[in-house]
């Protein structure tokens, strides 16, 4: 539900991270009046410029 609320509010970005069963980071654009997600699982990193420098893989995101 957030998602829609938020997308509904013109949020550009939102960004989503799961934990369970392995670390995993949503990223959402804003397009067309939706998020278009884009998956980071662990193992793998962001590599994002926007909204702004962002390079990290989702499992150095865990406590450990």
């Amino acid at each position: 539900m957030k998602p829609a609320l938020y997308a509904a509010a013109g949020i550009e970005h939102y960004w989503r991270l799961e934990l369970e069963p392995a670390p995993r980071l949503y990223l959402g654009h804003l397009e067309h009046g939706a998020y278009a997600d884009r998956l980071v699982p662990a193992g793998q990193t962001t590599a994002v410029t926007k909204p702004f420098p962002l390079d990290i893989d989702p499992a150095h995101l865990v406590k450990r």
